[in-house]
């Protein structure tokens, strides 16, 4: 059986399942190419990318460049004789010199069904929008942004509970295994590349902390899904008495109109729920100001709150 020198590229967590898969083969990671170890946490310590870990303990050799544009940095991996480049969220768009460097060249893991959401936050955005399938796609990389041209897609039907951080394992897991068959059907030619329509593209732009303030204005049942898609980061919050509150366990509920958006409605065991611009939201879990998260139930016990209270962004 024919069998590939593949170069790896990764940093997070969702590509730790692909490294791993590719790991135990049949073919061989000649090397793993990731992010530099970033400060974390209050102590500011250095930590390294989930990718070096697993690598490290597949004894498989970690570059760290800081730069990836340069000459010496192409000879370094050239002399890896790589067949084919693997990237899955490596977290840089590759440049000219390294796509063209391996003969079968460069393809990508990637975390939607392109072409939409194109971009750095394809599985957040999936969930925030409401999407009813969902999945990863191995593409042929090109200059452009998730651009290139599509060798395998795979699908899912999306879980109407389903939170961004449960979704990243599934579409991880779903993603080495479509890139094993990929990889089969490509050592028999039997692979081809058909371009996407870029008519149908959409994008998926990195989040920000700022994208988590909830608007109460909004239907609860877009909320629901918005809540959902950021859980869990940056997580959805408002801020009542002064006091940041972040929600988790978002459910719609229907519920008469007149109260302003924002206004608390009740807070009992089951839940608080929230007036919105149309019907309620039910938040089943709450992150407390300088508190943990935990469930609404246990939070009321020793904080009680107030129907006719208002969630506002300040």
């Amino acid at each position: 059986m024919k069998t590939y020198r593949i170069l790896f590229m990764g940093t997070p967590d969702f590509a730790v399942p692909v490294l791993k898969s590719l790991a135990a083969g049949p073919d061989e990671v000649v090397a793993v190419v990731t992010q530099p170890d970033r400060e974390k946490g209050r102590g500011k310590k250095l930590a390294p990318p989930p990718v070096k870990t697993a690598a490290m303990h597949a004894g498989i050799p970690v570059l760290q460049p800081a730069k990836i544009k340069t000459q010496e940095f192409r000879d370094t991996l050239a002399a890896f004789r790589p067949d084919l480049i693997v990237v899955v969220a490596y977290g840089r768009i590759l440049p000219p010199s390294l796509l063209e460097l391996p003969p079968l060249g460069c393809i990508n893991v990637h975390g939607s069904l392109l072409p939409k959401y194109r971009g750095a936050a394809p599985i957040q955005w999936a969930v925030i929008n409401g999407e009813t399938e969902v999945g990863v796609t191995i593409m042929r990389m090109d200059a452009g942004m998730d651009t290139g041209d599509i060798l395998l897609p795979a699908r899912l039907p999306a879980d109407p509970e389903e939170t961004a951080g449960s979704l990243f394992t599934k579409l991880a897991d779903l993603g080495a295994a479509t890139l094993r068959q990929a990889l089969d059907l490509l050592r028999q030619d039997k692979l081809p590349p058909i371009p996407q329509d870029h008519s149908q593209a959409t994008t998926a732009p990195m989040l920000t902390k700022e994208h988590g303030l909830v608007d109460w204005n909004l239907p609860a049942a877009v909320l629901h899904c918005r809540v959902r898609g950021l859980d869990p980061w940056p997580t959805a919050y408002s801020f009542l008495a002064g006091k940041r509150f972040r929600f988790f366990a978002p459910k719609a509920v229907s519920a008469p109109g007149g109260p302003p958006p924002g206004t608390l409605l009740s807070a009992a065991r089951k839940g608080l729920v929230i007036a919105t611009g149309k019907d309620a939201l039910l938040i089943r879990e709450i992150q407390p100001e300088g508190g943990k998260r935990m469930p609404v139930e246990a939070f009321i016990c020793g904080h009680p709150l107030e129907p006719g209270q208002r969630f506002a962004d300040a």
